[in-house]
């Protein structure tokens, strides 16, 4: 090991794990990311961290990753002492090596003036490493409370909470209503994106330390809520935010149009084999992925796999600038154009595009174009649309399949059948400071109650969770608050 340079960035360049070849990738449904990485330029590229005073990456991770601590322990070759460090906040650090948007990076004191420390990459390294060599080991609890707890939801959201509140002693049941335990980690997110054998391989650890799974248990509808809440101490409510947002405009109801979930729910199921009703397939179809998010990349990347003629990807949003606005300063999240994975793959985009209608040109029944008016809006103080503003109408695309992945709307409530559950004016499930909804026990953790997010925002948020749970059923808790929240209040039990 050569000597500890505090000037590491000045001595190294960033130099990241990076993808496979961006065409050869999609003839299969491997992952996307190199097979292989060198742990002496992982080093390399740990020493670059500056160990600067205030760590503002750890300000733009959710969860407060002990990012500067674990990237000296790589760099001086500790690697399970890093992976320590890494759970310490984190309990499923491949869900978000492999998956977050590393908010991270950004935020980074480097990425001020230079290129960031590649934490996401160190990340993954560390948690590959530890399955590799065995360090990661079920860890059951040495005494039981005798308190019992459902989480309902097998999302990141609900394994964290489930899997802090066991650790803490309680006995704890996870219901999903999927054939399989993992929720968006399983269905929603592509096998080439994230392998589904390491969901599979946490589930078997949490399992291990004492947690109960039942799939196919839809709450509300195979088993009330109230029945869970007269068998259990607590309920935690971990659903997600599955209700999609539609386009609401003439031709909707023609066959070929889709919900970018569902078609990559359908395609998830069918690569592990299950049963799948009336796949869409884009084999040899002009597709059009309407939305410009992670979902409607993960759609683009699919349809390329898949073997599509074309696929166009629109946003009703402008292309955002190369360069950083003088209103966006580090260490602020840029917002600025990133070419995606999907895009780099092939296929075009679009923007400043908005649906004005479907249609069927041939009189099947089918969609076979697609109108599209070119926009622009006012917008508030805050950014958000007030007003559309029509700069040209009359724009055609030719569509074969159609992929609807505008973000969603709030969790799917109705299934719990509860009329006691108070739903916010952003659709959401309310609760108050201690994360409990407007029933008395029943908690809620995730996108349900905070809206669309990502992987680590969940795993921050079913941790923060377990932490109320916890001192709502003990009067007082040891499991540890994330960055987010670090004086969480801890009630008396039923108060």
């Amino acid at each position: 090991m050569s000597e500890n340079h505090p000037d590491g960035f000045l001595l190294h360049p960033r130099r990241t794990i990076g993808y496979r070849e961006a065409r050869s990738r999609t003839r299969d449904y491997q992952q996307i990311y190199a097979f292989e990485w060198d742990s002496r330029e992982l080093s390399t590229q740990g020493q670059r961290c500056m160990d600067c005073g205030v760590p503002t990456c750890m300000g733009g991770c959710p969860i407060g990753n002990l990012i500067p601590e674990w990237n000296d322990l790589v760099y001086r070759g500790l690697w399970e002492e890093a992976l320590a460090r890494l759970h310490a906040t984190n309990n499923f650090p491949e869900f978000t090596g492999y998956t977050c948007p590393a908010p991270c990076e950004p935020a980074c004191t480097l990425a001020s003036n230079d290129d960031a420390v590649t934490i996401k990459d160190i990340e993954r390294a560390i948690v590959d490493m530890g399955w590799e060599k065995g360090w990661i080991v079920p860890c059951p609890p040495t005494q039981r409370t005798g308190k019992r707890v459902a989480i309902v939801g097998s999302g990141p959201a609900g394994l964290a909470a489930a899997q802090q509140l066991n650790r803490a002693g309680h006995a704890v049941t996870v219901f999903e209503r999927d054939d399989v335990i993992g929720g968006l980690m399983v269905y929603g997110i592509p096998d080439f994106k994230f392998a589904k054998h390491m969901v599979a391989r946490r589930v078997q650890q949490l399992r291990d330390e004492g947690i109960e799974f039942r799939a196919g248990v839809n709450v509300g509808v195979d088993v009330p809520l109230a029945e869970l809440q007269a068998d259990f101490d607590a309920v935690c409510l971990a659903i997600g935010a599955l209700r999609p947002r539609d386009v609401s405009v003439p031709g909707r109801h023609l066959q070929g149009i889709l919900f970018g979930m569902e078609y990559l729910t359908a395609e998830n199921r069918r690569q592990a084999g299950r049963p799948v009703d009336g796949v869409a397939d884009a084999r040899g179809k002009r597709v059009v992925v309407l939305g410009g998010g992670d979902t409607g990349a993960d759609c683009v990347a699919t349809a390329h796999r898949q073997g599509a003629r074309e696929v166009v990807q629109v946003s009703i949003n402008p292309r955002a600038p190369e360069e950083r606005p003088e209103d966006n300063p580090w260490p602020q999240q840029p917002q600025t154009y990133r070419r995606t994975y999907a895009i780099e793959e092939g296929g075009e985009e679009a923007f400043s595009l908005n649906v004005a209608g479907f249609v069927d040109t041939d009189g099947d029944g089918r969609v076979n174009r697609i109108d599209f008016e070119r926009v622009d809006w006012k917008r508030d103080r805050y950014g958000r649309r007030t007003e559309k503003i029509v700069l040209e109408s009359g724009i055609e695309q030719p569509a074969d399949l159609v992929l609807i992945a505008i973000g969603f709307e709030g969790p799917e409530v109705a299934p719990l059948r509860e009329d006691r559950l108070a739903v916010t004016e952003r659709k959401v499930l309310d609760t108050d400071a201690r994360k409990m909804s407007s029933i008395p026990g029943v908690f809620v953790a995730g996108d349900a109650s905070r809206g669309q997010s990502i992987v680590v925002w969940a795993i921050g948020e079913g941790r923060d969770v377990a932490r109320q749970i916890d001192a709502w059923l003990m009067g007082t808790s040891r499991l540890p608050p994330s960055l987010q929240t670090p004086n969480p209040p801890s009630p008396p039990r039923g108060l």
